[in-house]
């Protein structure tokens, strides 16, 4: 899978990524990185760009396997002094997960999580319209949506 966006800082956000992802850029120009990823495998690329970031953005999810790699992944996170959110035992888009987000430079939500079971229930900070799976936001900037 391929991912490209805009931002707002090229440095910002390969320092960020280069923590979160815990790899260094495979390539990096004037206003260009990209990252390759095995695990999961992800290609990203990031273009700095003067234009606003998107306020209604979706967030971006990396599903784990197990509950031992999610407290790996965690405990890296927050070995690199990422801020983080998180949740267990929530139940939101149907499903019944433990998970953290952390947030880039530009506002850009990941979550890393883990699905334990499907659910007929969201749990009820998840059941105003358009608040599935994501943690309660502190601005209106910051987007909200389902995976």
């Amino acid at each position: 899978m391929h991912v490209g966006y805009y931002v707002s800082n090229i440095a910002e956000t390969i320092d960020f990524y280069t923590r979160f992802f815990e790899t260094e850029p495979v390539k990096v120009k004037k206003g260009y990185a990209k990252f390759i990823l095995t695990e999961p495998s992800l290609n990203i690329s990031f273009i700095e760009s003067e234009q606003p970031v998107q306020p209604h953005f979706i967030h971006f999810g990396i599903e784990v396997d197990d509950p031992r790699q999610l407290r790996q992944k965690l405990g890296n996170a927050l070995s690199q002094n990422l801020s983080i959110d998180e949740e267990k035992e929530v139940q939101c888009c149907y499903a019944k997960q433990d998970k953290f987000w952390v947030q880039d430079p530009d506002g850009y939500r990941w979550e890393v999580y883990h699905f334990k079971e499907d659910v007929e229930e969201n749990d009820p900070k998840y059941s105003k319209e358009g608040q599935c799976c994501a943690p309660e936001v502190q601005s209106e900037s910051e987007a909200v949506c389902c995976q």
